[in-house]
Formats: structure tokens, sequence, C-alpha cells
């Protein structure tokens, strides 16, 4: 190998070299760039827009985009033909999706849930049969926290598909609590004492107004409908508190409340 070919072949590694390091620079910049971009995007929209989980859908995606475009810019600049690439990114795609249509499923149910927002962060919700406060909202997953401090993973696609039911969407919830007597007690003086038990509860609301009413005419018991209205926070205190004051006060005017019971009768065999 003369000089002279030497000479070229060090000219090709120094500039093939400058290219692969401007190449890396341009990724490594524009990572950062993309990354920046899509925060101040993010936090000018959370000024306007209270959904926190539609914004870090928005964010999530554009960062994603601004990615892809970094990388093409990258390759580009080594002389790569990115057109090809991209086809070839294509028909790869094509067949990942078709092989993942169940993770893709639950990510357009995710991005239904971010954008019709039939519950938010914080709300307790019954979903796909279970119950609990929802802790997060991804795009393949909903993280729920049921009462009892479990951590309850669904797919997006099983939340959608389903019945959703939002506790947390009202400000006031109802108390329905059935209250049964004898039929040998005095049904207006039972009626009295739920209203005074009601009207002793601070936490009721008055509008709209509690109903007290006589719901059924059961096997062994007349059975009342008792239905105040609360502050969602207030439904479960209440609600227990009522239970046990309604009992304490049918016992001391001296009201009975019905249980089942069974007679057992014995026969002796001759």
């Amino acid at each position: 190998m003369d000089l002279e070919q030497l000479g070229l072949n060090q000219e090709l590694v120094v500039a093939w070299g400058i290219k692969i390091i401007l190449s890396i620079l341009i990724f490594v910049v524009g990572r950062l760039l993309a990354k920046g971009v899509a925060q101040v995007v993010a936090r000018a929209m959370g000024k306007k827009v209270k959904n926190e989980a539609l914004v870090e859908f928005v964010r999530t995606i554009l960062n994603a985009l601004l990615l892809v475009a970094v990388f093409a810019a990258a390759l580009d600049h080594l002389g790569v033909e990115t057109t090809s690439l991209i086809a070839v990114v294509g028909a790869a795609g094509l067949a990942i999706g078709l092989a993942m249509k169940d993770s893709l499923q639950n990510v357009a149910s995710g991005v239904m849930i971010i954008v019709l927002q039939p519950f938010g962060f914080g709300d307790y919700v019954e979903a796909a049969g279970v119950g609990g406060t929802v802790e997060k909202i991804g795009l393949f997953t909903t993280m729920l926290v049921t009462p009892d401090n479990r951590e309850v993973i669904l797919p997006n696609s099983a939340i959608s598909s389903a019945t959703i039911t939002n506790y947390s969407a009202r400000l006031n919830r109802r108390i329905d609590l059935v209250f049964g007597i004898g039929y040998g007690d005095d049904i207006q003086k039972a009626k009295e004492i739920l209203h005074e038990v009601l009207s002793e509860e601070p936490r009721i609301l008055v509008d709209p107004e509690p109903q007290i009413a006589v719901a059924e005419l059961g096997e062994s018991s007349v059975d009342f409908i008792v239905r105040p209205w609360v502050a969602r926070s207030d439904y479960w205190p209440v609600r227990f508190d009522l239970t046990e004051k309604v009992k304490l006060s049918f016992d001391a005017a001296g009201i009975s409340i019905p249980f089942p019971q069974r007679d057992l009768h014995l026969y002796k065999e001759e």
C-alpha cells in the first residue's frame, strides 16, 4: 500500500469518525431537547387542563415522536437512506401490531379512558368486578387500591368493556337502609323514632329530604326503608352510626327487630 492510498484511507476514517461523533451528538442533544420540549408542553398544558392522566399521555406521545425524529436526523447525517428505513420500520410495526393486538387494544382503551375521563386519580370506582381507589392510569393498565390496601392491576381493555361505577363522581350520596319491626309493634311509633334518629344526625342533608316509608310486609316483619342523603365522605360513618342508633332506640322503646327463626319438632318413635 503506497503512501497516497494510506493517506486516503486515513482521511476516510477521519471523515467517518467525525460523522459518527456528530451523529451521536445529534442523538444525545436531540434526546435532551425532546425531553425538555415534552416537559414544557406538559407544564403549559397542565395549567389549563386538570386531567393529569391526559397531560402525562400527551407528554409521553410527544416525547416518543420527537425521539423518532431525532433518531432519523442522526441516521440521515450518517448518510443512511431514511425513506427505506421508514418502510422497513412500518412493515415491522405492522407485524408487531398483529402479534400484539391485545396489548394495542389495552393502549386504545387507555386512550379512551384518558380522553373520556370516566374517572380520575383518587376516585373510588368499581370496574371489571373490582372496587378501589384509582391510584394510576397508564396506557396499558390501571391500578386500583382496595379498601384493605391491596393493589389491583387491571388491563384497560377489561375496564373499557365493562360497566364502570364511579362513587366519587357526585358530591352527595344516598344511604339506603332497611329496618324491620314486628307485626305486633306500633308502626307510627317506629316512624317517629326513625325521624328522631335522623333529625339528631347533623351530617344528614336537609335537601334532599330524607325518606322514611313502609316498604314491604315481609314474612316475619314490617320493613321500613330509610333513605337519607349525606356528603360522599360521610357515607360509611353515617351508615354505621345510623344502624347502631336505630337498634338502640328501638330497644329503648320496646320495639322488636325480628330475625329468622326455625321451629324444630322431635318425634319419638314407638
